[in-house]
């Protein structure tokens, strides 16, 4: 890891400030780059026009009891890095050959829009009970590498 390796990822717990899931539900944020230049951001909150966990005060997951890694479509959140890619076709950026920092490791829907997008090298922080995700990057041939602070 290197100095831009560190920029990015603290660019992408910025980000991840700005997610509008309720309470103690994890704040993730996602940046895309290439050439040590930002294509987009995504952080995890309601899709547009629709209201969000902060507004409901409650988080629908919680309220259900559902483990964390499962059943990821009961949420109203959109996932950061799906936002990051889904930002970047509507403004019409090409993300073949970038690098996504993400503060999570993506689960599994996330992995195959990464890989499908072009992406192809995603640096995290924290990870997340998701093994099949880590075995598609594998597959695919994707980059995957743990940021440590150390």
């Amino acid at each position: 890891m290197d100095k831009w390796d560190k920029r990015f990822m603290d660019m992408a717990h910025l980000v991840a400030t700005w997610s509008s899931c309720y309470q103690n539900n994890r704040k993730i944020g996602a940046v895309i780059v290439r050439d040590k230049r930002i294509l987009t951001t995504g952080y995890n909150g309601a899709p547009s026009n629709v209201v969000s966990c902060v507004e409901k005060k409650e988080c629908l997951r919680r309220k259900l009891n559902i483990p964390s890694g499962t059943c990821q479509e009961l949420c109203y959140a959109v996932h950061a890095e799906q936002n990051a890619i889904i930002q970047a076709a509507r403004i019409g950026v090409s993300l073949n050959g970038a690098t996504l920092y993400c503060t999570h490791q993506p689960c599994v829907i996330c992995a195959k829009m990464i890989i499908n997008s072009g992406i192809n090298r995603v640096v995290y922080n924290e990870g997340y009970p998701d093994d099949f995700a880590m075995q598609l990057f594998v597959e695919a041939g994707v980059t995957v590498e743990q940021y440590s602070i150390d």
